[in-house]
């Protein structure tokens, strides 16, 4: 037997939904009344304890509570889902041997990229090594176009002829493929940013595999002669491909391989303790201080890269556990629930839309044309070149011999 609310019910019903205190879903037979809150029910603000850094040469270091506003957390709450659907879908792509070559993904580290975002402004510049998908999209570049460089279509941010390792975007200088390269010339921006006077600061990552290079250490000097507003982050994420840290390095206290260079090492896990970490970094270097070291201990949830297991040098137990207890997307969001600045409800709608998203972009990544091949020797030189290079001429006529 159905029972229909009377008509002063129902109509008190629409009144309540036209001021947006509850809303219609619409079923078979009827309409069911679902009570739901308003946004005025939310806490706007709240005031969370955070990991105390430790600290190398420095006297005080980032606080240890961070403030979150409810529009900050969704923001960051999409960020690293947007991150982590992308690279799940790219996982899915690549084992149907759509995407090939190289592909390092982000993963478990989704935390390292939204909290230093966070903390910088879009004009300060961005450069890290080949695990690149998360810098790319949080220095805007869209699902869409990271997508499709990974398949090589026309439509990718790099015109299909980067692949993963390497993305740009405007003040983000990639994705780079040889390991430690990007340090060196992260100082150099640092140094163009000094020149110019702008009072910009150059973000330069690296990976722990990639901290026991001599070129590291020879940028490091050069940045502390000079003063340069350098950032070095170091992603420790406990393993160089498939060595961990303590079978590759003497010292795995990464914050204070600069010796002479201020350090903080900091919980990578945690969007706000990152955030809090990379502005007082960035209040460092814009003060005239010189560069500072950041080691953010994050995870990462993959392989080194996709032909690389993952299991092989640490356990399943191993991984889940860190997923369990320390999962960047899930702590945001728990204490968001646990602090009244969000519901369930509004997560999972977050959550549908995040996927749509992905889903639109993989259409579009897999249906684009691949770039034809008389622009395979096109964007090398940024002007006409000044002197002949065999094979390189950008208007040489181009014919498939395969």
């Amino acid at each position: 037997m159905t029972l229909y609310a009377p008509t002063c019910l129902v109509n008190a019903a629409l009144r309540a939904v036209q001021s947006r205190e509850i809303s219609l879903i619409p079923e078979n037979e009827g309409a069911r009344v679902v009570v739901s809150r308003s946004f005025a029910d939310f806490t706007p603000q709240a005031t969370f304890d955070i990991k105390k850094c430790d600290l190398h040469r420095l006297e005080e270091g980032p606080p240890v509570k961070a403030e979150l506003t409810r529009e900050q957390g969704l923001q960051y709450y999409r960020t690293m889902q947007t991150v982590r659907r992308m690279e799940l879908k790219a996982d899915q792509l690549y084992k149907q041997k759509i995407i090939r070559g190289f592909c390092h993904l982000y993963d478990g580290q989704e935390a390292c990229a939204a909290g230093i975002e966070a903390a910088i402004n879009p004009s300060d510049h961005l450069i890290t090594a080949y695990r690149a998908h998360g810098y790319t999209y949080t220095r805007g570049v869209s699902v869409k176009e990271i997508l499709a460089e990974l398949t090589g279509r026309r439509g990718g941010v790099a015109k299909g002829k980067g692949g993963s390792m390497h993305m740009y975007a405007p003040h983000f200088y990639g994705g780079n493929g040889i390991v430690g390269a990007q340090v060196p010339l992260g100082a150099g921006i640092a140094l163009a940013c000094q020149y110019q006077g702008n009072n910009q600061v150059c973000v330069t990552l690296y990976g722990d595999g990639a901290a026991n290079q001599g070129q590291l250490f020879e940028s490091y000097n050069m940045a502390a002669l000079w003063k340069l507003p350098c950032i070095f982050i170091c992603e420790n994420n406990k393993y160089g491909m498939g060595t961990s840290v303590e079978r590759a390095a003497a010292s795995t206290d990464y914050y204070k391989r600069g010796d002479f260079i201020p350090g903080l090492r900091v919980d990578g896990m945690d969007v706000l303790c990152v955030r809090e970490a990379a502005q007082f970094a960035a209040d460092h270097c814009r003060a005239g201080k010189g560069p500072i070291i950041m080691e953010l201990q994050t995870y990462r949830y993959h392989g080194h890269s996709m032909s690389d297991p993952g299991v092989s040098y640490r356990t399943r137990e191993e991984i889940q556990e860190v997923r369990s207890k320390s999962d960047p997307i899930s702590m945001l969001k728990e204490r968001m629930l646990s602090h009244n600045m969000a519901s369930v409800e509004e997560f999972k709608e977050i959550d549908i839309e995040i996927r749509k998203q992905v889903e639109d972009a993989t259409q579009f990544a897999t249906s684009d044309p691949e770039p034809p091949l008389e622009e395979l020797c096109n964007h090398i030189f940024s002007n006409n070149p000044l002197l002949e290079v065999r094979g390189t001429n950008p208007w040489s006529k181009l014919k498939s011999v395969s």
